[in-house]
């Protein structure tokens, strides 16, 4: 399939992010490193430097902050007209980046910022999305304000009656919101997903009202993972899911798997193990890897392989973004091929 008959947008909040360098902490710094992400514009931006039309939904203040972050992404070819200037401030995360047994760390400032508090309700979304052939979401925004989770369901619902594909990343953080909280919002949202990342916070209770992911392993085997897979494709008619699993050698090193299912199957990846440069943004890259996968029309197995590959090697860079520009580095890392391309 050719990517260029795909029309990709995302929604959510664009984030202006300070990290100390050289692994420091923040409180042994004079000096932030600044750069922009979000969950949402990360898969903008992988999407778009792999030559997928890509665009991005916002808002940003109208200031010289805002305008740099939309700069930062009109530089990874991400198209940014639907982008509403507005009033108020920007969002910031704070990211200590760790290393050996120290953990990265993120701090939010985020509350009350221009995309937060904007009043959704006077946005027109069958509009806004008109000839568009792909929305993704994810369960960060609906976590920031009561405005951001009717943005959501307006666009879900404005998606299924232009019949666009839509994928959901749960990508559930606890800083944010509560479990169930998060759990009975992402479930009233589900209906209207045709691909899944992640499995949780959603509701799978069954008649006597257990949960049937209780007692799943942070480490399931495939027989595990895809008889969850099969009672969410049964409820909720995904077409595809997918979720990684990471394990954890020290604050630099880890390796990395995945499950999907895809069109009534569970797929498995190989084990990817490797060093970190930055660990922000990985799981955003296997989601944006497996959309890319799927809109090209790769075999389940590649699909599955290439998702997980386009995450470790956003592990490589600084930055949210993956900003790799040719799916040929990607196929060869899936093939564990190292050899010098001239």
């Amino acid at each position: 399939m050719d990517v260029s008959q795909q029309r990709f947008i995302t929604m959510g909040e664009l984030l202006l992010r300070l990290s100390p360098p050289n692994n420091e902490k923040i409180r042994m710094t004079d000096e932030f490193k600044v750069t922009y992400g979000g969950a949402e514009a990360n898969v903008a931006a992988s999407l778009a430097n792999l030559g997928v039309d890509s665009s991005y939904f916002t808002v940003v203040p109208d200031s010289s902050i805002g305008k740099a972050a939309i700069r930062y992404l009109r530089s990874n070819d991400v198209h940014c007209s639907p982008c509403i200037y507005g009033d108020g401030r920007m969002g910031i995360y704070f990211l200590e980046e760790g290393f050996g047994v120290r953990a990265s760390k993120v701090t939010y400032d985020r509350k009350d910022s221009a995309f937060a508090l904007y009043d959704f309700t006077s946005i027109d979304f069958e509009k806004t999305l008109k000839g568009y052939t792909w929305l993704h979401l994810s369960g960060i925004t609906p976590a920031l304000s009561p405005n951001c989770r009717k943005l959501i369901l307006l666009a879900l619902k404005a998606a299924a009656k232009l019949n666009i594909t839509v994928s959901f990343d749960c990508n559930y953080r606890s800083a944010l919101w509560g479990w169930q909280e998060a759990r009975d919002c992402i479930t009233e949202y589900l209906p209207y997903v045709d691909v899944l990342f992640g499995i949780e916070p959603i509701n799978l209770k069954d008649a006597n009202g257990k949960d049937l992911k209780d007692g799943l392993s942070m480490n399931p085997s495939y027989k595990e993972q895809d008889r969850i897979f099969r009672a969410l494709s049964d409820r909720y008619h995904f077409k595809a899911i997918g979720r990684h699993v990471r394990y954890v050698h020290s604050g630099s090193e880890n390796s990395l798997k995945a499950f999907m299912w895809y069109d009534g199957e569970t797929y498995e990846s190989k084990t990817f193990r490797f060093n970190i440069l930055d660990r922000v943004g990985g799981g955003d890259a296997f989601a944006s890897g497996m959309i890319y996968a799927i809109m090209r029309g790769m075999k389940p197995d590649d699909i599955v392989n290439f998702a997980v590959a386009s995450s470790v090697i956003k592990h490589t860079m600084h930055g949210d973004f993956n900003i790799t520009d040719d799916e040929e580095s990607i196929i060869q890392l899936m093939n564990q091929n190292f050899e010098i391309r001239r």
